[in-house]
């Protein structure tokens, strides 16, 4: 069947892995790591200087925007040499083609030196930081491959970005243990300067493969069974509902919480910034070192693999008839309780990857985390109500939040 396009749907985005799973870390609950099982035929998985080149081109020229956005990822971006990354922004601005070009580039922080944060500041790349909270909670799963804790690290590297003026924020995800201390985790960000926070629930099941992969895909059924660092839905729930009460107290515009905006967003009818509270997904997809295209960064298994930069343009791939449909199934493949769910609004049934409980009535495909949005949207909601009116109203909510809650 020919592939139907879209080109005007969304931005096309792919996020290239330069090194692919490799990593100096070997974090307990990584979703990555075990991808090198997928190339084992690979002697050395890093990108090379081609791909690199075919793939700023490509990607440049697919856009339909003015602004062009390149997100570095792993595995761990800087496990490749600063030198590929100054052959990327130079190739960049050869091929712009009069458009403006951005960089993010998520890291563990523990390799960052002067000569990195240097790089950074002078080319305005943003930089993403792994960072799970004060010690205690990093270090219990954030770890070396000889079981080395990593917090000092990369405390070290955040100093590093901060003494250059380099633009960061972080990144953390949040698992069974740091889950239960809310307070504590939001209180550590607020005392290193952390203005943009992103956080997420970790829910992995565990099934292995012939290959030997351990992680269960989306379509693995029941007899994957959840890994103990998985966050409960009940967890999660009141970590969201005791972390928004710590922020909405004086944070409302001086700390960007991810996923309060997005809530937001979806409360006013807007597109929100998380995938993951979107309608539909499949807009986001990862490029591999070697240049395999896989429909999203957590889908990077055989029967989600769209096809080879080599063989495939990304236009064809990413806006070809099987990614629509994927994206697409994210709404098509709510059960029934969520369709009729007042909450649907501002969840969209959540992360696909995560719907493998079954309703109350016995239908499959219900969130995990299905309870613990319900809590906080609950709770959030006269906030929200209030956001919105004053939005609506052409006020910024951050000025009154204080007096009006």
């Amino acid at each position: 069947m020919t592939p139907t396009y879209a080109p005007f749907a969304h931005p096309l985005y792919v996020m290239p892995k330069p090194a692919g799973p490799l990593c100096n870390l070997a974090c307990e609950y990584c979703y990555y790591l075990e991808k090198a099982n997928l190339y084992l035929e690979s002697p050395q998985h890093v990108m090379s200087d081609e791909l690199l080149e075919k793939f700023v081109r490509e990607y440049i020229q697919a856009q339909t925007l003015p602004s062009v956005l390149f997100t570095w990822h792993g595995g761990e971006a800087l496990m490749r040499p600063l030198s590929f990354y100054k052959k990327a922004v130079e190739l960049q601005r050869r091929y712009a083609g009069g458009r403006t070009i951005d960089n993010c580039i998520q890291t563990n922080g523990t390799l960052l030196t002067d000569e990195w944060c240097q790089f950074f500041r002078e080319n305005n790349w943003l930089v993403g930081i792994s960072i799970d909270g004060p010690q205690e909670f990093h270090d219990e799963y954030r770890r070396n491959r000889q079981g080395r804790p990593s917090f000092v690290k990369v405390m070290r590297g955040i100093e590093l970005l901060k003494k250059h003026g380099v633009e960061w924020n972080a990144m953390a995800v949040v698992n069974d243990f740091n889950a239960s201390y809310p307070r504590e985790f939001y209180h550590f960000f607020r005392q290193i300067g952390c203005h943009y926070l992103q956080f997420a629930p970790i829910v992995e099941r565990i099934l292995p493969h012939a290959d030997g992969r351990h992680l269960a895909s989306a379509d693995d059924g029941s007899d994957a069974r959840l890994a103990q660092f998985s966050v409960s839905p009940r967890q999660w729930g009141t970590f969201l509902c005791t972390l928004f009460d710590e922020w909405v107290k004086q944070d409302v515009g001086t700390i960007f919480v991810q996923l309060f905006d997005a809530t937001l967003a979806n409360w006013v009818g807007e597109q929100p910034g998380v995938c993951t509270l979107a309608p539909t997904c499949g807009h986001a997809g990862v490029m591999e070192f070697n240049g395999d295209v896989y429909a999203c960064d957590h889908f990077v298994f055989p029967e989600y693999r769209l096809g080879n930069i080599y063989t495939q343009s990304l236009v064809e791939m990413m806006y070809g008839e099987r990614q629509l449909k994927f994206g697409q199934a994210k709404r098509d493949s709510l059960p029934r309780q969520c369709r009729q769910c007042p909450w649907l609004f501002a969840c969209n049934g959540e992360c696909p990857k995560n719907r493998f409980c079954q309703t109350a009535d016995g239908e499959p495909g219900l969130n995990y985390l299905c309870e613990g949005y319900r809590m906080f949207f609950a709770h959030v909601a006269p906030y929200m109500d209030f956001m919105k009116r004053e939005l609506l109203a052409g006020r910024a909510p951050a000025n009154v939040m204080k007096e009006r809650f």
